[in-house]
């Protein structure tokens, strides 16, 4: 069996064929950084790298870009707000979802561009939308002309006549359509005037959609395999990058690939919403192979409503695979990973199809825990060949993960801090205040903060710990 993607474009499951044999290109819209990630945030990381490594794993050389949104309306306010630099404050959040990117055991991108790094590329695409009437200049803004290019709306699958109008500009009595989207803003009164650069239409900075096309043709070509990112930007973003890609010329993305919400009741995960969790935060109460093994479980076009329960669920299935390598290794000593079973094949091939991937593991360990039992050590060794290589596709294989810090320290650092907090509570409920804040300064000192709830005491480790 060939393997199948869902193409959002197309609404429906195609069969994937590269471009060029034996390779394929990936383009992954990535973070705009204007807050640190949180767990919604990361799992089109995770989703698109578990592609990534199947591909890689079906004999692709695989050239998989992810950019760096690093200048918007919201870098800008939030920097202001804080009284940092918008530049310094971008560079800032772009390290934390690197850190992040990292912790959860992401392959680091082929190419990781930074909008601010290819104004050069933006003003060659406007010049040629411009050249082509399918975008014009006003005072400074340069709109794209939603009316001249007639399939405006395949890819969301929206009728232009029953389009809301672009929020995307204060002028909107320069637009000549209220549905035109801008690709350059003009500088305005109060913004940095290092957040702007020179064009032949005036002084600015470019529009979100902009950015993506120029940097994806950039390293990928004009047209190239496959473009992800969540669902939330089937439209406007991604309708108007292939609106001004086509419009322009280019052949584009021939596969469109979106993964779907983390949720919390109901909603998308969001700073908006006040309901996001940071991935730093959760990374010292699952250790970060059980993150990734959590938001890699279910399949990436499917909504997952976030629940600690969940997640201890996700860790405990993990620890199931985790316990029986760890067993096998110990009886049969190492062995060379092995050939992955039919199921887990035909999972991956059918739309990455990680459920029924996970399901083909645990069967596996299953096998291998009835060889161990039996004394069957051949049986043994090949079960544990086959879990290797399944887990490393998926990039959660228990050999990669040990000996990092957080697996490592993680549980002894929850019970000693734990220790210490029964120790200041039995001080207070003593009313020995004096002892009780002396063990929350001491904890402060290590680098735990120490905040007092409802619920009862809450731990983290400071910024930097």
């Amino acid at each position: 069996m060939a393997l199948h993607l869902y193409d959002t474009a197309t609404r429906s499951r195609r069969e994937f064929v590269p471009l060029r044999d034996g390779q394929v290109s990936i383009y992954l819209c990535g973070a705009t950084v204007q807050a640190p990630p949180h767990l919604g945030h990361v799992r089109s990381g995770v989703n698109f790298d578990i592609l990534r490594r199947w591909l890689e794993h079906s004999g692709y050389r695989v050239t998989f870009v992810r950019n760096v949104t690093d200048i918007d309306d919201k870098i800008l306010a939030k920097s202001a707000e804080a009284a940092v630099a918008w530049w310094a404050w971008a560079a800032r959040n772009e390290r934390a979802f690197t850190a992040a990117y990292d912790l959860l055991g992401c392959l680091p991108p082929t190419y990781e561009p930074r909008a601010t790094g290819h104004v050069p590329e933006m003003i060659e695409l406007m010049r040629r939308l411009v050249d082509r009437d399918h975008a014009y200049a006003v005072d400074g803004d340069v709109y794209f002309d939603v009316r001249s290019f007639p399939a405006y709306g395949a890819l969301s699958g929206q009728r232009p006549d029953a389009m809301q109008p672009a929020g995307d500009s204060a002028g909107e009595a320069r637009k000549r359509d209220p549905r035109d989207f801008a690709l350059w803003k003009r500088h305005k009164d109060g913004e940095p005037a290092t957040a702007s650069w020179w064009t032949p239409w005036g002084r600015g900075r470019p529009g979100w959609h902009l950015e993506c096309s120029a940097m994806a043709t950039k390293y990928l070509g004009s047209a190239f395999d496959i473009h992800g990112g969540g669902l939330d930007l089937v439209f406007p973003h991604h309708e108007n990058e292939l609106a001004q890609s086509a419009a322009a010329g280019d052949g584009f993305a021939r596969f469109w690939l979106h993964n779907a919400w983390l949720t919390v009741g109901g909603e998308k995960m969001s700073k908006s919403l006040g309901n996001s969790l940071l991935v730093s935060e959760l990374a010292q109460r699952w250790r970060p192979v059980e993150l990734r093994y959590y938001l890699g479980a279910a399949h990436y076009r499917s909504h997952v409503e976030f629940s600690e329960a969940a997640l201890d669920e996700a860790a405990a299935a993990y620890r199931r695979i985790e316990n029986f390598v760890q067993r096998a290794g110990e009886t049969v000593g190492e062995v060379t990973p092995g050939p992955v079973c039919a199921d887990f094949t035909a999972a991956m091939d059918d739309d990455l199809g990680v459920p029924a991937a996970l399901a083909a593991i645990h069967a596996t360990v299953g096998e291998g825990n009835s060889a161990l039992t039996g004394a069957d050590l051949d049986a043994v060794r090949a079960a544990l060949a086959r879990v290797l290589t399944m887990t490393s596709v998926l990039g959660i294989s228990p050999p990669d993960w040990r000996g990092t810090d957080s697996s490592d320290l993680g549980p002894v650092v929850d019970a000693l801090v734990g220790v210490a907090l029964e120790q200041r509570a039995a001080a207070r409920a003593r009313k020995d205040f004096a002892a009780a804040d002396a063990i929350r300064d001491r904890l402060a000192t290590a680098g735990v903060a120490v905040e007092d709830t409802p619920a009862g005491p809450r731990w983290t480790l400071k910024d930097g710990e």
